[in-house]
């Protein structure tokens, strides 16, 4: 007879048979606004039943991203971190463009290195999920190299996904290797030529060129994760997996909005050297010495650099608007450069002038604690897709001024739900007056019907996120989908 003590129950037998969780292998790519929904996802799946592997290039651009990445795997030890070492590229062959997309190029050009590091991995790898920017090297990698599935974790919004699935189309009709008119994406929405990213126009730029490759590759991947729901963007996500806008495109899975569950510790806060403008110390502090509805929050983001004379009409108007303000101020593209003394940006005698009602900081902020606050009654912001849904999620009106790349199409969306007003002539090459930001600050805080709808668009973002809403299902409906991990 067996010895039944040495026989393992059901349940012991059960767990021994059950197969391994999936292993996701994340390959994010260069920028806060490319890397916080990397995280936030990330975040999320840490509470699945799923092994988690992130590539991270270094050095990181910014001290943000370092920070940030520091916060993550401080926060979810056991998520794997896979160091991810650059070949060394040439940068002087690209004289004045961005750093953060010339990183993107040189992830592309060390694309290479990224099979081995993948095989590796322990256990084997059930998926790659990686950033649009990097589709057009990762996803051959992936199937072809690996036999893996690769999904896209896309960082805009649906608008934004419709456009870049159709562009390569779009192209083919026209005939052009560049921009030359409006885009009318079947079943979205018809787009001026104003409004795509307008470094589109030139064929030889190197955004161009990323653009049309990954256009052309996104098509092939297993799946694309955005960070939306279904109430903010019902057209666009019916024309994406009904085959409106590109026939047999990949399932398009709203999974949004994305929210931060990571405590930061080293990349929040502000530092001595702003105190004299916090008169009441820091972000977080002053805000709650204000009243409710009261301060209007101001940010252009993390890539974006202000001119100097844009910033003087930007702090007359806050002052003329005799509003509360709490403005995360950039002077350069890249936060490790940015020196500046706000005296010298803003002008002698502003900080006092405005000293109670106003606090300007240069640091990095809890941008979702801000937006949770209630004395925040609105959000003039340059309208990236992180700060949109963010704005979207906690019921904040928006003011929106895009300054570059998908902005403009984001801008249509928030004007579509109705929760912010787009200002559509205004833009960066010349000079918007502080009387005429003065005005239109005073006037969005006093509309009551975007208010109303700022608050609708928050009730619909709480339910797609709560069990069994949209987005909830689509989370599980992608984590349904990828197989169990092999060793």
């Amino acid at each position: 007879m067996a010895d039944l003590a040495a026989m393992p129950n059901s349940g012991e037998q059960q767990g021994r048979d059950a197969p391994a969780p999936p292993h996701l292998v994340f390959v994010p790519s260069a920028g806060m606004g490319h890397l916080l929904p990397f995280t936030r996802f990330i975040a999320d799946l840490a509470n699945e039943n799923v092994e988690i592997s992130v590539v991270t290039a270094l050095p990181t651009v910014s001290a943000a991203e370092a920070a940030h990445f520091a916060d993550l795997f401080a926060a979810f030890p056991r998520i794997r971190r896979i160091d991810f070492n650059l070949l060394p590229f040439d940068e002087s062959a690209f004289p004045g463009a961005d750093p953060f997309l010339l990183r993107w190029e040189s992830l592309r050009r060390s694309a290479q290195l990224l099979g081995p590091l993948i095989a590796a991995a322990v256990p084997r790898a059930s998926a790659v999920v990686t950033d649009v920017t990097l589709a057009s090297q990762v996803i051959p990698i992936a199937k072809d190299e690996l036999n893996l599935p690769c999904h896209i974790l896309f960082i805009s919004c649906a608008t934004m996904l419709s456009l870049v699935a159709y562009f390569p189309v779009y192209l083919d009709g026209a005939k052009a290797d560049h921009l030359v008119g409006d885009v009318d994406i079947p079943g979205v929405l018809r787009l001026p030529v104003s409004s795509p990213p307008q470094v589109l126009r030139n064929p030889d730029s190197l955004f161009t060129k990323q653009f049309i490759a990954n256009g052309r590759t996104i098509a092939k991947s297993d799946g694309i994760l955005v960070n939306t729901f279904r109430a903010l963007e019902p057209e666009a996500l019916s024309a994406l997996n009904s085959g409106k806008v590109v026939p047999g495109f990949p399932p398009v899975y709203a999974v949004g909005p994305l929210k931060s569950s990571i405590t930061m510790t080293t990349s929040t806060g502000s530092s001595d050297k702003d105190e004299g403008a916090a008169a009441g110390g820091s972000p977080m502090a002053w805000l709650g010495e204000q009243p409710a509805g009261s301060v209007v929050y101001v940010a252009f983001g993390n890539r974006h650099g202000v001119s100097l004379e844009q910033i003087r009409e930007i702090a007359a108007g806050l002052e003329a608007s005799g509003c509360g303000f709490l403005w995360v101020l950039k002077t350069t593209v890249v936060d490790r450069e940015d020196t500046a003394e706000l005296e010298d940006v803003l002008g002698r005698g502003f900080l006092g002038r405005v000293t109670g009602r106003g606090l300007v900081t240069k640091e990095w902020v809890d941008q979702e604690a801000v937006l949770q606050h209630p004395a925040v009654g609105l959000y003039l912001s340059h309208a990236g897709w992180n700060s949109v849904t963010e704005s979207a999620a906690y019921g904040v009106p928006m003011l929106v001024w895009p300054t570059a790349g998908d902005q403009r199409v984001i801008a249509t969306v928030v004007a579509s739900a109705g929760f912010g007003l787009w200002m559509e002539h205004w833009d960066w090459e010349s000079l918007v007056s502080g009387a005429e930001i003065g005005e239109k600050v005073k006037e969005v805080m006093g509309n009551e019907g975007i208010k109303a709808r700022a608050a609708k668009v928050s009730e619909e973002a709480a339910k797609a996120v709560a069990e069994g809403g949209s987005s909830h299902r689509s989370m599980q409906e992608f984590l349904a989908k990828l197989k169990p991990s092999t060793t």
